[in-house]
């Protein structure tokens, strides 16, 4: 399980129906980043406060983008972010490099980037600089 909490004056879409969507990061959108170690490819997941998600795998940087095939993750709405609950067991096993961020939409359309690590110039989720938590 991971939570994900806001704080301040973030655009919260209201909860729609749980279902997997494209485009989710052009808006308030909570991202997980999963990365096993010694292989090239990669797993981005999705979390809307609205409760539409997205998972996706990645054969190798930004590259081959296919939808990943896993039951819908649990999305709880909370007053201040999200609590997600999400099965990722069928991903490969041993240790992961992991990418925790946030795609956060203001009142007045501006748009900001959040992550445990950035790489240098413009933020961008999937550099490998971004995957700062080893588990």
């Amino acid at each position: 399980m991971i939570s994900y909490r806001i704080i301040g004056n973030a655009m919260m879409a209201a909860a729609a129906e749980a279902r997997r969507a494209d485009g989710l990061w052009k808006h308030t959108c909570f991202e997980l980043f999963v990365w096993p170690e010694g292989g090239s490819e990669y797993f981005e997941f999705n979390f809307a406060p609205s409760t539409e998600w997205a998972a996706y795998r990645l054969s190798a940087y930004r590259a081959d983008l296919e939808a990943l095939p896993i039951a819908a993750p649990g999305i709880e709405r909370l007053e201040d972010g999200v609590r997600v609950t999400v099965d990722l067991s069928g991903l490969s096993e041993g240790a992961w490099r992991v990418g925790i961020s946030a795609v956060i939409e203001e009142p007045d359309g501006t748009i900001s980037y959040w992550a445990l690590a950035h790489p240098d110039g413009k933020a961008d989720f999937h550099d490998p600089a971004c995957f700062a938590l080893t588990i």
